[in-house]
């Protein structure tokens, strides 16, 4: 008889030998966890040097050999995805805890400032007030005075009208003059109303300017004095009060 060949058995006992167990032929095998945390840390590598701006790290550093370095653990690393790598790590994080304890310990925090921000309201406006406005003239001193009278029978509770004075080159309704001011009095639910007034020195001497508010008939009023001896718009001279009567002549003994 012939004799077994031992070549073939020997082929098959291989082949055999070099299958996993549960696996087709030809088919990739499970994946181990260890595998698949190293997949899955590579992902994230990829996706953090596609993301993270390195050069804003202020740890991160290149030496002079081409390796990176992290300054805040005194580690060296290959290249950037090794170093991003550590950043994840729990020795990285466990050393910005620290840093961040020592910072807060050494810098206590003040007390800020309370920074809210006011919204603007949003009042429907009824229209503009009534007013009447009168010229003056101090007879003692011949300066020019004007009286402000403005009407706001509606004004919401518990509010008084306000007023300011407006350079020319503030407003955007007319071209700037230099030689004009604005008198501005707002009033809610009313529209701020301007009085246009020669750009010359108030006297703000006491008794000279003054304003009130009459809550039992809603009148706001204003008066002002202009300093004698300015110029008004335009260069013209405001009037002056008039010079002293010569001394009496003495007649001769």
């Amino acid at each position: 008889r012939p004799a077994p060949r031992c070549g073939a058995q020997h082929e098959l006992t291989m082949s055999g030998m070099d299958r996993d167990w549960g696996v087709k032929s030809g088919g990739g095998g499970v994946a181990s966890d260890i595998q698949a945390k190293v997949d899955r840390r590579e992902r994230l590598r990829q996706l953090a040097l596609q993301t993270v701006d390195l050069m804003k790290d202020p740890y991160f550093m290149k030496n002079h050999l081409g390796s990176y370095e992290c300054k805040l653990c005194l580690t060296l690393h290959n290249n950037e995805g090794n170093y991003l790598a550590h950043t994840q790590g729990k020795r990285h994080q466990q050393n910005l805890a620290r840093r961040a304890a020592k910072e807060a310990l050494n810098n206590p925090t003040l007390p800020q400032a309370n920074s809210r921000t006011v919204k603007a309201r949003k009042t429907v406006k009824i229209g503009r007030p009534g007013y009447r406005v009168t010229k003056q003239l101090d007879p003692e001193t011949q300066q020019r005075s004007l009286l402000f009278e403005v009407d706001y029978p509606e004004i919401e509770e518990s509010l008084q009208p306000r007023h300011r004075f407006m350079s020319a080159f503030e407003q955007r309704v007319e071209p700037p003059d230099k030689e004009w001011q604005y008198l501005l009095v707002a009033a809610e639910p009313y529209e701020t109303v301007a009085f246009k007034i020669p750009n010359t020195e108030i006297d703000k001497a006491h008794g000279k300017f003054h304003s009130a508010w009459n809550d039992e008939t809603k009148t706001f009023t204003v008066q002002l004095y202009f300093k004698a001896g300015g110029e008004g718009p335009h260069g013209r001279p405001l009037m002056r009060p008039p010079p002293p009567p010569p001394p009496p002549l003495m007649a001769p003994s």
